[in-house]
């Protein structure tokens, strides 16, 4: 059952869950199974930390059963109208997930981190047999990482933000980030030139961006440095387009292992 909330559920009459952004939402829909109703804040397509919240965003977290938040400043205006209360999860804040100091949010880019986050939406919803269910996914997913990225050849990733420091530590690989943690940020001359030379120096032959967000930087990574470029998405979330043709977290973590195997020479 879920937890109980101040408000009235959602329009069907069935309980309702809101989750701030889609690896929540995914994480909620999968655990539900369709007895409840999820809905996402964060339109498809959209920069989840740019997202800016409406009256009717207001209405559905005062109406909802569960609220499903990331915290720690992720998407500051949901916070903000959402407040405190036992219905609402900040999930950075789950126990033993083991944040990094610099503040990095992207925790789901590690299955085993993110497996953290489900059981404790598991607990929440009331159904821990779907959420074990979707651990065990979690589990076979990082064991295909540790196969597929045991020998390559290269292990710097260059990308074009500070997105996958958790991904890189749980799978031995060292991030070079154009930008800091925010995608919208601009480098600055000398941070640019860093990692241009970071790059020529340690032979990094691919240059990593993503699908939210402008591939400019990173292609000027490329051309200076005559790498090419390929997508590693960080998985805030899918288009309208992505959507349609199936995809999910899980195919989305697999395309991007298949774009580090292919960026680090991996056998």
């Amino acid at each position: 059952m879920v937890v109980a909330a101040c408000g009235g559920g959602g329009t069907s009459g069935r309980e309702s869950v809101v989750a701030s952004f889609y690896p929540l939402a995914f994480a909620a829909e999968e655990i539900a199974d369709g007895r409840v109703d999820v809905r996402n804040l964060t339109p498809p397509g959209a920069e989840p930390h740019d997202l800016e919240v409406s009256p009717k965003d207001v209405a559905a977290i005062h109406d909802a059963n569960l609220v499903l938040l990331l915290g720690h400043g992720f998407q500051p205006q949901l916070e903000d109208a959402a407040g405190t209360g036992p219905n609402v999860l900040r999930l950075l804040d789950t126990h033993g997930l083991d944040i990094h100091a610099n503040g990095d949010p992207h925790v789901w880019l590690d299955p085993l981190r993110y497996a953290k986050i489900v059981t404790r939406i598991g607990r929440a919803l009331g159904n821990g047999q779907a959420a074990s269910a979707f651990v065990a996914r979690l589990r076979a997913l990082d064991a295909e990482y540790r196969d597929g990225l045991a020998s390559c050849e290269r292990h710097d990733i260059v990308t074009s933000h500070e997105a996958f420091a958790y991904l890189a530590e749980r799978y031995g690989l060292h991030q070079i980030a154009i930008t800091g943690l925010s995608p919208e940020a601009e480098p600055q001359p000398g941070d640019l030139a860093r990692v241009v030379s970071l790059a020529r120096e340690r032979g990094v032959t691919t240059i990593y961006f993503e699908t939210l967000v402008s591939p400019r930087i990173a292609e000027t990574v490329a051309r200076e440095t005559g790498a090419k470029t390929a997508v590693l998405d960080p998985i805030e979330g899918l288009t309208k387009d992505e959507i349609s043709h199936g995809e999910n977290y899980f195919t989305r973590m697999r395309a991007n292992l298949r774009a580090l195997q292919g960026g680090l020479g991996c056998r």
